[in-house]
């Protein structure tokens, strides 16, 4: 007896001070905030929310893509390639503003268990493909692919940064990433619709497997019992982001420069195991986390309007984390690049680092007003040695105004590009004018026609590998021109 007697009493003392150790931090934390001021929470809950939309837009896509099977866009599990192979119709209504040059892989990665390797084959010169690996952050932390292996055959190691192991006999490269989970777009270029077949076949051929099944053993394995959040639309817009935020928050380590922050957001419970919870605060100090969500929201929407008019606004706002800490000050004088994360999650969350592509953006003609082809015609002109400069090939692809998809159309085209370039009609000095219309500009003009639609539109130029001249604004894409004389 008196042995259970000690051992309860110790059981007791040491509930009795894990409960003291919660209160306090808990107490802590309260104490934090009341020390603030309306305007310090404010302030502090508006940079929270700069810094996490990205992050928490990022989980939406991981939810949809490998938690919720019932959701249209589901790829499969995690570690677990998924690719289509197909042309993009008005009928795909599930992305806005689709790409159909290069039809896409996409999937997660989990290297908490081990590494993971992705083998690429050996792919013809004149074919343009990629491998872009995504962060939580939604830092591009690499590529793989035509403009960084040449389009040579490899295995390239993606292990979580710190990761201390020998590089395994066959393996090309290590990429290490700074998150635990990160995402993959795959692009491979389509030359036509004839060529669907030879691009599965190249999807086929990609591999992504784990270190141990690389060399031949059992891969590793944890059973996980992780509570992941249920994903609802319109979160990311209000004070329930941040529990998107602190469930990814703890799948990251803190570098240096954002400690400060992370200690701030721990105030609200971000970051925290505890987590946030608004009903943990007094009613004044809800009404100022709910104006700092509101105050963030706007700043996003600011800078998005602001870099709009900028045709290489998208070469500015991709890319790693230590690209977008230099290009927030040079390019925008900011001391940190959470807006610029932010506004191209909001952009077009996923986009390119300018060095593998841009997008000059057909948006308003020259009076500021929408494209609209209902009583108008247009014209785009390459001047002779003018074309898009580029390492691989460039696309000119048309959009509903309204609802940001393809146009049915007669010829059931949705773009021009390069890989047409020897079908195009051109002038006798030389230069090449593309017709944007919604009738046909006659059978002889008819291969350099992009119809549109009746209402309306407006357009997307990309470019895959732009050189330097683009990149550096000495190339400009030539004005889209009304032309109803």
């Amino acid at each position: 007896m008196r042995k259970l007697s000690i051992t309860a009493s110790l059981l007791l003392g040491l509930l009795f001070l894990v409960a003291s150790c919660n209160d306090a931090r808990k107490d802590k934390t309260e104490s934090s905030i009341s020390e603030l001021s309306h305007e310090e929470i404010v302030d502090i809950t508006a940079e929270a929310y700069v810094y996490g939309f990205p992050m928490v837009v990022n989980y939406k896509t991981l939810y949809n893509y490998t938690l919720n099977t019932e959701s249209p866009e589901y790829k499969g599990p995690i570690n677990q390639k998924s690719c289509v192979a197909r042309l993009f119709t008005p009928d795909d209504k599930a992305v806005v503003t689709p790409n159909s040059d290069t039809p896409y892989c996409m999937f997660w990665m989990d290297l908490r268990d081990e590494p993971q390797v992705i083998s690429v084959p050996e792919m013809e010169p004149e074919r343009f493909y990629h491998f872009q690996l995504v962060d939580l952050y939604t830092h591009n932390f690499a590529y793989i692919g035509t403009l960084t292996n040449d389009n040579k055959e490899g295995n390239y190691l993606i292990a979580r940064q710190g990761w201390e192991g020998d590089k395994p006999e066959g393996i090309t490269d290590i990429i290490y990433c700074e998150t635990d989970l990160f995402f993959v777009v795959v692009r491979t270029q389509l030359m036509g619709p004839d060529d669907l077949e030879n691009v599965k076949a190249i999807q086929d051929a990609y591999t992504v497997q784990s270190m141990n099944e690389f060399l031949g053993r059992e891969p590793m394995v944890t059973d996980r019992d992780e509570a992941f959040l249920v994903w609802k639309d319109g979160d990311e817009f209000t004070t329930a982001s941040f529990n998107y935020l602190n469930f990814m928050l703890n799948l990251t380590a803190p570098v240096e420069s954002e400690v400060a922050l992370r200690n701030d957001m721990a105030k609200l419970g971000i970051g925290t195991q505890e987590g946030f919870d608004l009903n943990r605060f007094d009613e004044e100090t809800q009404k100022a986390i709910e104006e700092g969500v509101a105050k963030g929201l706007q700043e996003i929407k600011d800078f998005t309007a602001a870099i709009t008019t900028d045709p290489l606004a998208s070469a500015k706002i991709f890319g790693t984390r230590e690209f977008l800490t230099t290009s927030a000050k040079e390019n925008f004088k900011l001391d940190k690049l959470y807006l610029l994360r932010a506004t191209a999650a909001e952009r077009g969350l996923y986009g390119n680092t300018g060095s593998e592509a841009i997008y000059p953006t057909y948006l308003l003609d020259e009076s500021a007003e929408p494209f609209n082809a209902a009583n108008n015609r247009y014209t785009l002109t390459f001047e002779k040695d003018g074309l898009p400069p580029v390492n691989a090939f460039w696309s000119l692809s048309m959009y509903d105004g309204q609802t940001q998809l393809f146009i049915d159309n007669p010829l059931e085209r949705y773009l021009l590009n390069s890989s047409s370039l020897d079908e195009f009609v051109y002038g006798e000095d030389g230069s090449l004018t593309l017709y944007v219309q919604k009738d046909s500009p006659g059978k002889a003009l008819e291969s350099n026609w992009l119809p549109a639609p009746d209402g309306p539109f407006y357009c997307v130029m990309r470019l895959y590998g732009p050189k330097e001249e683009a990149l550096s604004g000495e190339w400009v894409n030539p004005p889209l021109v009304k032309t109803n004389e």
